[in-house]
């Protein structure tokens, strides 16, 4: 019913928008075997449409982790307001917050799959010929003789019957899905009754080899059931964006300005795209994590978790959270605090990533930083109501492009940058003042748009 609802909502504005598109002023070039109608544009239209796709490339894209069972409505606002705040000074952090929980996710998927989950295996044994057996051969040799009768079929048959009796059972087999829900605070263990600790991935593995608890049995399909997401909600996200980007090029193929609104909007758009990618297998807005059980009478949970004395994150880290999040990015486990008691912090490092993929994190974050300040970048030479506007623009795209960098590198040398994120989030605040200030005196040729392109389905 409610995928119902959104499609009626997309058709309804997408009639609207072709009502509203009729054309105001029409004129045709006489030199073309295709005559192209032409349209105006108000102020209001182009304000609409990137607010709409800024609204869609921030909230849409944002999936944060689960919070904690005690944390109020208010709080939960709040702390997403924080998140929403930085994605309008940072982007680049979310594009690499996003590719840092999918190498991650990729590295627990790999540890799940080899330790047999969901019947955890133990470290590989000797055998008596003083040969090391392999784990996954002798699980398959119990997996194949736990059904009776099948042994007198042949070896065809035997394999078609355990393929019928597993699509009959719920699957267990541990996803990608599992690692990201894991990774956002998706296992939540209780003892005696009442939410104690968040488990993180090496945790689960540790206790049900422990005989703590039970592995969880949680499927793909009640991940899904518990994400606020579907297909169609991140396939209307993505026809805007697509749309606005679609509406951009057809600008410049005619040579028609482009404001400095729509190029700071195109930035956050080029991102959204990676940011969407990367998460597209991440629950969005899980509210309650899968309880775990405590079952142990022998020992208590402390004795098998690591449990910080104190992990509690500044204010001004939710207000200007530039510096601590780029620092938990880019941590290695132990250097900050990384596990709330009840909730997975939002930039969470607890994962240590491999040599290799932390390199292609870094280098890949720093290309993000060049990317959007060069988009930032071509309006260098647009037409500005004042001088002034024209110089502050051009100095905070390329601080925006190159701060980043320096700060990199003095990060290397003397262990520290705030200096550099000062000047980076100068820059960002004045580019999105700017980008609505010069609105107020626009070129004519601002006004002017393809007539066929509002006939294109968007919000």
């Amino acid at each position: 019913m409610t995928h119902f609802k959104l499609v009626l909502l997309c058709v309804s504005l997408y009639f609207v928008g072709v009502i509203q598109a009729a054309p105001t002023t029409i004129t045709t070039t006489d030199d073309s075997s295709e005559a192209l109608s032409f349209t105006t544009r108000t102020i209001w239209t182009i304000i609409s449409s990137s607010v709409l796709t800024l609204f869609a490339c921030i909230y849409s894209t944002i999936h944060p982790n689960i919070p904690s069972p005690k944390d109020s409505p208010l709080l939960i606002l709040w702390r997403r307001l924080g998140i929403m705040l930085m994605a309008l000074i940072a982007p680049e952090l979310i594009v690499t917050w996003a590719m840092r929980q999918w190498f991650s996710a990729r590295q627990v998927t790999r540890q799940f799959k080899k330790s047999g989950y969901p019947s955890v295996r133990p470290e590989p044994e000797e055998s008596d010929h003083g040969s090391i057996e392999a784990p996954s051969e002798r699980y398959a040799e119990v997996s194949t003789s736990k059904y009776e009768g099948t042994h007198t079929l042949t070896k065809p048959f035997r394999k078609l019957f355990e393929v019928y009796v597993s699509e009959q059972s719920e699957d267990y087999t541990w996803t990608q899905e599992h690692s990201f829900f894991a990774l956002m605070g998706g296992f939540m263990l209780y003892v005696d009754g009442k939410p104690y600790h968040t488990l993180q991935p090496d945790d689960i593995l540790k206790l049900i080899r422990a005989g703590c608890i039970d592995a969880p049995t949680l499927t793909v399909k009640q991940i899904h059931d518990k994400s606020k997401s579907n297909g169609i909600s991140k396939g209307l996200t993505v026809l805007q964006v697509a749309w606005f980007v679609m509406q951009l090029i057809t600008r410049a193929i005619y040579h028609f300005e482009t404001t400095q609104l729509e190029v700071g909007t195109l930035a956050f758009a080029v991102l959204n795209f990676l940011t969407y990618a990367v998460w597209w297998n991440k629950p969005l807005n899980v509210q309650c994590p899968h309880p775990v059980y405590w079952k142990s009478t022998e020992s208590r949970p402390e004795d098998h978790l690591d449990i910080p004395e104190s992990n509690q994150v500044a204010g001004w880290g939710i207000l200007f959270p530039v510096c601590h999040s780029i620092e938990e990015l880019i941590s290695s486990p132990g250097l900050i605090p990384t596990s709330r008691k009840l909730r997975v912090p939002t930039f969470d490092g607890s994962i240590e990533l491999e040599a290799s993929n932390l390199l292609v994190l870094l280098l890949a974050g720093f290309l993000m930083v060049t990317i959007f300040g060069g988009i930032h970048c071509m309006a260098w030479f647009f037409a500005f109501p004042t001088h002034e506007e024209q110089v502050l623009w051009r100095m905070s795209s390329a601080a925006i492009t190159c701060t980043p960098w320096f700060g990199f590198l003095t990060l290397l040398l003397s262990g520290g940058f705030p200096v550099y994120a000062v000047l980076y989030t100068a820059g960002r605040v004045t580019l999105l003042v700017l980008m609505f200030t010069t609105l107020r005196n626009l070129p004519p040729d601002a006004y002017k748009a393809v007539s066929w392109t509002s006939l294109v389905p968007h919000l």
